[in-house]
């Protein structure tokens, strides 16, 4: 035993447990959220209020939340695994049926001093509880049609709901959330096959469906469509939000036109710019340089990420840990392929960068979970 191993042993549990912290990926966390007050600042013109200040506070909260999910030890949450997916399916109920509505969408209960959006929570809930199904799955079970049918409807019932709402873009996230997870767990590539192949004949449905009485999607997703294949059709209206964020990221060139010194923010050109498109705001002001930085950080949590799982011997905390690691991923790649034209506009904002409680609330209590395996991993 090395003199280290030998005084962290004689420390007070508590305090050993933070010393056992993952201090890379908060530190790693922390410059990421960092970047997203500068920015919030500087798309206020320069002010705290009205996006930054209440994001720091935020931001405190959450940490806090987060250490304390870290240092309970983490077969409890795979225990209320189960509790924490009914009660998040619970709050989607609540909120068809007593939901604030924004923008054309029922998504948020109203706390009071903030709004919540269930379907933010569910991201997580999901994959806590279908990591804890293929950790009490024997590992033959895995594949076997009866099995793999219990997960398919625990992630298409929220699914189901949230597309309801209406929220394409985080139902789109569910699924690939889910699916992930149980690639991960060992199901069978032949399932993905056959689920690619109706994601296919989906699409063909979506598009054959148009115009009709019983079409799949609403109108302004339609149009969000026809602006993805083509922007210049319409860019004084269903395409000028990609247009303006094209010339933002154009604009920016290698090294920025400096820091609040973005003309089509500070102008107002660029529409969300303190939520879907704050990426396009940063990659302005700061370039390629600060984008490409950003996006080097966020390949770094998911590097911390995947070497917890890989070297966590026990199979809830390394499904937990890559599936949220996934979500984390999704999230951060489809805005950023939404705001460069490479994906439609489907509202996903960029993690612990874009202004929202919700969000950033969900995202610091899902790596306080990552943080909780790690701490309580068998050494």
């Amino acid at each position: 035993m090395s003199y280290l191993e030998y005084n962290v042993k004689h420390v007070p549990t508590g305090l050993r447990k933070v010393l056992y912290l993952n201090w890379p990926l908060l530190l790693l966390l922390t410059a990421v959220t960092c970047i997203g007050f500068l920015m919030l600042y500087s798309v206020a013109g320069g002010s705290f209020s009205p996006w930054a200040e209440p994001q720091i506070k935020r931001y405190a909260l959450g940490t806090v939340l987060m250490l304390i999910i870290a240092i309970v030890p983490i077969w409890f949450w795979r225990s209320i695994s189960g509790a924490a997916y009914l009660a998040t399916i619970l709050l989607l109920v609540l909120v068809e049926i007593m939901g604030s509505v924004g923008m054309g969408a029922q998504r948020w209960i109203d706390l009071g001093f903030m709004r919540l959006q269930p379907s933010e929570l569910m991201k997580i809930t999901l994959v806590m509880c279908l990591a804890a199904y293929y950790d009490w799955l024997p590992s033959k079970y895995t594949s076997r049609p009866f099995w793999v049918l219990l997960p398919v409807l625990l992630i298409l019932l929220p699914t189901a709901m949230i597309l309801r709402q209406p929220d394409l873009g985080t139902a789109i996230l569910l699924l690939a959330g889910g699916a992930i997870v149980m690639f991960l767990a060992g199901v069978h590539w032949a399932y993905f096959t056959v689920v690619i192949g109706m994601a296919v004949g989906a699409v063909v449905g979506v598009f054959q469906s148009r115009g009709t009485s019983w079409q799949f999607l609403k109108d302004y997703q339609y149009r969000r469509i026809d602006t993805f294949l083509d922007p210049a059709s319409d860019p004084l209206g269903a395409g000028y939000h990609i247009t303006q964020s094209k010339i933002a990221l154009g604009s920016g060139g290698w090294t920025g036109r400096g820091f609040m010194q973005g003309t089509q923010s500070r102008l107002n050109f660029l529409p969300e710019k303190h939520t879907d498109f704050i990426f396009t705001t940063l990659a302005e002001e700061f370039g390629f340089i600060g984008a490409a930085s950003l996006l080097g950080l966020y390949a770094l949590i998911i590097v911390f990420c995947i070497v917890s799982a890989v070297v966590n011997r026990d199979r809830f905390s390394s499904l937990l840990t890559l599936g949220i690691a996934s979500a984390f991923f999704l999230f951060f790649s489809v805005n950023m392929s939404m705001v460069m034209g490479l994906a439609p506009v489907v509202g996903v904002p960029l993690p612990m960068v874009s202004y929202g409680g919700s969000a950033m609330i969900v995202l610091l209590v899902a790596f306080g979970l990552i943080q909780s395996a790690h701490i309580h991993r068998p050494r």
